[in-house]
């Protein structure tokens, strides 16, 4: 009778990862991590070296949101599982599933061992779903506990810690029956019929849509829904293009400008309905706590996860599935007509005045002219700043995850690599990455990865040579200048530098032309785009 066949834990863990749908993993691999990388790549998963953990993350998270499977994030012992704490901890508030595999000493030699030792786990068990350390008799288990955990409900990092000898340790080939994906819930009993006839009789419905309705891929029932009821759409930054942006009903992203919820948020009030959609409000700025009073108005929350948040509050609480809840709200409604007084459009109008497209130049001039340029597929991300809100904004989006951002850690450094990202997942459709010229530095060595990878993206920088949005923030308070302003570079040389087209612009003209050239480039392009340092004032 012939042996039972046997594979490494590494390769039950990497076959399951294959199976998941991911393709790709990222990082900078230390000896603690070989076998595990070797598994990765015999499994089909392709390896990507980077120049830093944290751009390596981000990377992965980026080809999350264009292929829907987890990212695959793998960091060696101490240091490198470390480097990466910032991007973990992004992915879990910004409900992103990233596997993280971190190199580990083997559990008997760090009782006399204590170079580069330390808990792993408790660093990541906070900013984590879940922190497995591997076991080789429960290997295949754990691969599909962290792609069940790391997927289920709202989505966000899982973290395994892969021993030296485990990731060697032979098992059986032979994997158990995975988990069964659970069920989509609706909505149904007294409340669905309490729901159904507080939208049977609303005179203004309004739905606010977040992450959780991209999660579940609600686009389609949602400008259905929204169509038949005429209710204006807002979404957070996250679900932009979820409602195409150009669509009449589609008010764009809210959270954090002031400017934007000034017209917003009136409109909020009047709303007699108001559905939130998968929304999730760690997106959201302050000016979003109790933006509505359930005491007054008639509110149903439909979400991943119950609200343990207290960001609001509302009248009816569905723990469900966004497209089943739609339909269970809304099949056998008689539309009727609602906002007769034209309150929509004229908040159009206004968002429209409030966010000029029309700028000879600043900062809102560099975003109007590339939204013009770039075609309409293009993928874009974007770095946390003054730029990060003014182009979230004025950005149009007309399909889910065209725009990338963190929107709920608001961590700088994140826009290049989430493009990169996107570029290697889709390496034939135009990419662009906004950043400010702070954040640009702080990533600058992964342009050599994009070289080495041959990417055709483009990166966009915001000249200014300030914490633009911290800097606005000292002169609201009428502060002294201190620690927000730095020495001015020649990017368009770092890009060059680097294996790249480089561009500094000045005005409309040079950066029209400076995309074009970009669009049929062979490598990747950096665009330096100057401005005055004073072009988010009254913007934002």
């Amino acid at each position: 009778m012939s042996a039972p066949q046997t594979i490494r834990a590494a390769d039950a863990l990497a076959r399951r990862l294959f199976d998941a749908g991911c393709r790709f993993a990222f990082g900078m691999p230390g000896g603690e991590v070989l076998t595990l990388v070797d598994a990765l790549e015999a499994a089909g998963i392709r390896f990507i070296l980077t120049k830093h953990e944290n751009a390596a993350a981000f990377m992965a998270e980026g080809v999350y949101h264009r292929t829907g499977a987890p990212g695959i994030l793998v960091a060696t012992v101490g240091p490198g599982a470390l480097n990466g704490v910032n991007a973990v901890a992004n992915a879990h508030q910004d409900r992103v599933p990233v596997i993280v595999l971190a190199g580990a000493v083997d559990a008997d030699e760090a009782q006399t061992y204590t170079h580069q030792v330390l808990d792993q786990q408790a660093v990541f068990r906070p900013i984590t779903k879940a922190s497995f350390s591997l076991v080789p008799g429960a290997a295949h288990v754990i691969a599909d506990k962290a792609v069940a955990i790391a997927t289920e409900g709202r989505p966000g990092p899982v973290h395994i810690d892969v021993p030296i000898s485990v990731a060697d340790a032979l098992v059986a080939a032979l994997a158990p029956a995975t988990r069964t994906d659970a069920a989509k819930v609706a909505p149904a009993g007294p409340d669905l019929e309490k729901a159904r006839s507080w939208l049977a009789a609303a005179q203004r419905p309004l739905l606010i849509v977040g992450l959780d309705a991209m999660n579940d891929g609600a686009g389609e029932r949602l400008e259905a829904f929204a169509t038949k009821h005429n209710s204006p759409v807002i979404t957070t930054y996250k679900a932009k293009g979820l409602l195409a942006e150009d669509h009449p009903l589609a008010l764009g992203g809210a959270g954090l400008s002031p400017l934007a919820d000034r017209h917003l948020l009136p409109l909020v009030a009047k709303a007699d309905l108001i559905i939130c959609l998968g929304y999730d409000p760690i997106e959201m700025r302050t000016g979003w706590r109790d933006a509505w009073d359930p005491r007054h108005q008639n509110v149903i929350d439909i979400t991943a996860e119950p609200n343990h948040h207290y960001m609001h509050q509302s009248g009816l609480n569905f723990i469900a599935d966004c497209v089943a809840s739609l339909d269970a709200l809304s099949d056998g409604l008689d539309a009727v007509d609602t906002w007769t007084g034209g309150e929509i459009e004229a908040t159009a109008q206004a968002l429209s005045g409030a966010f000029p497209k029309d700028d000879d130049w600043g900062p809102a001039g560099v975003i109007a002219t590339c939204r013009d340029v770039l075609p309409r597929e293009t993928l874009a991300t974007v770095d946390s700043g003054a730029h990060r809100i003014l182009l979230s904004q004025m950005w149009e989006c007309y399909e889910p995850r065209a725009l990338t951002q963190s929107t709920a850690l608001c961590t700088m450094g994140c826009a290049i690599p989430l493009a990169m990202g996107a570029q290697v997942a889709e390496p034939d459709r135009p990419v662009v990455s906004f950043s400010g010229d702070a954040g640009f530095l702080m990533i600058t060595g992964e342009l050599s990865t994009a070289a080495e990878l041959g990417l055709k993206t483009i990166f966009v920088v915001f000249v200014d040579a300030s914490l633009s949005l911290i800097e606005l923030k000292q002169r609201s308070r009428q502060m002294k200048n201190n620690g927000v302003d730095f020495a001015r570079h020649d990017f368009a040389a770092i890009g060059r530098a680097f294996g790249g087209a480089g561009h500094t612009v000045t005005n409309r003209a040079e950066l029209e032309s400076a995309l074009q050239s970009a669009l049929t480039s062979d490598t990747f392009t950096v665009i330096a785009a100057e401005i005055d340092r004073g072009g988010y004032d009254g913007r934002i």
